[in-house]
C-alpha cells in the first residue's frame, strides 16, 4: 500500500449566543461534497499556519487554529485516474471573520452547520468522528 501523504486542514468553528456549536463546511470543487478547508504542507510553514491559509483561499475564513492538531483523518484524494492515500492533521479554528470576498468565492459554497449536523455532511468516518465530539474535545 502506498504511503499516506500528509495533509493540513482547519476546522472552522463558532459558539452561538445560546452556546450552540457551529462547524462552517465547503463543498470540494471537483464532486461539491462538503469538506473542510484543507491542503499540502507548505514550505517554510508550520502545518497550523497552512491550514489557516487554507481557510482564507478556500473560504474567506479569518482566524487562529489552535496549537495542535485534535485528530486526523484519512482519504483517497483522486488526483485525474489516480487515488492518492492522504492523512489529514486537523487543527480547529475559531473564527473571528468570513470575508465577503475571497480567491476561491466562485468555486466553493460555504455553510455553517451544527456540530452534528455537520457529522453527517461528510463522507470519511474519522471525520464524522471528530466533529460528532467536536464539543466535548473543545471543552466547552
Amino acid at each position: 500500500m502506498p504511503k499516506r501523504r500528509r495533509q493540513t486542514a482547519a476546522l472552522p468553528y463558532r459558539i452561538k449566543p445560546g452556546g450552540e456549536l457551529q462547524v462552517l463546511l465547503l463543498t470540494s470543487r471537483d464532486t461539491g461534497r462538503w469538506v473542510l478547508p484543507k491542503g499540502w504542507p507548505m514550505p517554510g510553514k508550520q502545518l497550523r499556519r497552512a491550514a489557516e491559509i487554507e481557510a482564507y483561499e478556500e473560504g474567506g475564513v479569518v482566524g487562529r487554529t489552535v496549537k495542535k492538531p485534535i485528530g486526523t483523518y484519512d482519504y483517497d484524494k483522486i488526483d485525474g485516474r489516480k487515488k492518492m492515500p492522504c492523512r489529514v492533521h486537523v487543527f480547529p479554528m475559531p473564527v473571528d471573520d468570513l470575508l465577503d470576498e475571497w480567491p476561491e468565492q466562485d468555486e466553493r459554497r460555504r455553510e455553517w452547520f451544527a456540530a452534528k449536523d455537520a457529522a453527517k455532511k461528510v463522507d470519511e468516518k474519522e471525520l464524522r468522528s471528530l466533529l460528532a465530539r467536536l464539543k466535548s474535545t473543545l471543552d466547552l
